[in-house]
């Protein structure tokens, strides 16, 4: 059989971090190991039974089975524009400002194909989500700046680090990994720098609902009209699988993410969009999230609670993070090297070097387990650490 080389670009892009972890993860399994699993971000918690009912009801429809858009049906896009009046007080056209997405995901990587060209500049946040520095950087024969987050500045990207010139930056507060939020004064900081600056800025907002002790997550257009957002109903309802997102924005930045979009994708399917218009209604007229969020937020904080005080007896150095679903800290040694040590005996956990090369020395933690497996969790870890 003949063998065939893959394109440079696929070449220069590194291994998904995900995909190395569940190698060592499968090796462990066929030998016998029982996995206690702290590594991709899925949420073990069932999709609110409204929404699984909207879907099982959409789906015999025969209209529902059909071709939707790539910028999605007009009913869902509507939902959105609602949920971000009632969420934000901000208003969107929801003809030429809101395009449905097959998760976040694939929104933030098509903008940079719709935008960027070869030889410019993306900023990426280091640590930060790797499409950012990875596909979107390198299949548009882009240059990445990645700009290291601090923490002792609370992991906020300082625009005072950030070169002139570049096309696009990539924010995401709450932050995947770190955990760390921002109030909406940051934000306005932020899109005035880029205005300034002529670049174009991509907001990824998949955690904005993913909150924790009263904080509650801006949006970037309360800040200005000027940028994209990107959501998800992934995390916010466990709806993982089911691959629904959304853009909401400048009106030329949906326009060209939905032109590329239209040669990529013919849309989510109808029925699952109906599951997320069914979602966003739940939410209350004054913004407030629904009672089944509410509970979900329960239950990862005493689970976000339970891994930083279990790290902290161990004397690590864990802060408790106020959004997001993951713990992060400095676990000491090189992350690869921690994480294979808790991998040998059945726990994994997400070595910080998967998203920049900053953050050698740190891990992450997704609290998708429940409070007896993390207890488990820690009875193995104390004996390998």
């Amino acid at each position: 059989m003949k063998n065939y080389d893959q394109a440079e670009r696929l070449q220069k892009l590194p291994p998904y971090l995900f995909v190395r972890l569940e190698e060592l993860t499968a090796k462990k399994k066929e030998e016998g190991m029982d996995m206690i699993d702290f590594g991709i971000g899925d949420p073990d918690l069932p999709t609110p039974e409204p929404i699984v009912k909207a879907v099982q009801e959409a789906l015999p429809v025969n209209k529902n089975q059909k071709y939707s858009s790539s910028q999605g049906e007009k009913d869902l896009r509507t939902a959105i524009a609602e949920w971000y009046k009632r969420r934000y007080g901000v208003d969107v056209d929801p003809k030429t400002q809101v395009c449905v997405t097959l998760g976040s995901k694939e929104a933030i990587f098509n903008i940079s194909q719709a935008f960027v060209n070869a030889g410019e500049t993306i900023i990426a946040p280091s640590p930060g989500y790797p499409v950012y520095s990875g596909a979107s950087t390198l299949f548009n024969d882009a240059e990445c700046a990645e700009v290291d987050l601090r923490p002792e500045n609370d992991w906020l990207l300082d625009v005072d680090d950030c070169p002139d010139g570049a096309r696009m930056m990539y924010l995401n507060y709450p932050n995947n990994p770190t955990g760390a939020t921002c109030d909406l004064d940051y934000l306005k900081g932020v899109a005035e720098w880029c205005s300034e600056k002529g670049t174009i800025l991509a907001y990824d907002n998949a955690y904005s609902e993913m909150c924790y002790d009263g904080y509650r997550a801006p949006s970037i257009l309360q800040a200005t009209d000027d940028a994209i957002e990107f959501g998800s109903f992934s995390k916010t309802f466990n709806m993982t699988g089911y691959r629904l997102g959304y853009a909401v924005g400048n009106p030329d930045l949906i326009s060209g993410l939905k032109k590329c979009k239209g040669q990529i994708d013919s849309g989510a399917p109808i029925f699952i969009q109906k599951g997320g218009i069914k979602a966003l209604s739940m939410y209350g007229e004054d913004g407030s999230a629904p009672k089944a969020v509410e509970d979900n937020m329960k239950i990862y904080a005493e689970r976000r609670k339970a891994i930083v005080d279990g790290f902290r007896k161990l004397g690590f150095d864990v802060k408790m993070p106020k959004g997001t679903f993951y713990v992060w800290f400095d676990c000491g040694m090189p992350s690869m090297k921690f994480t294979e040590k808790l991998i040998d005996c059945g726990v994994v956990v997400t070595p910080g070097s998967g998203f920049g090369k900053s953050v050698g020395n740190y891990a992450r933690v997704a609290v998708t387990q429940s409070l007896d497996r993390i207890e488990e969790a820690f009875d193995r870890i104390k004996k390998v650490l």
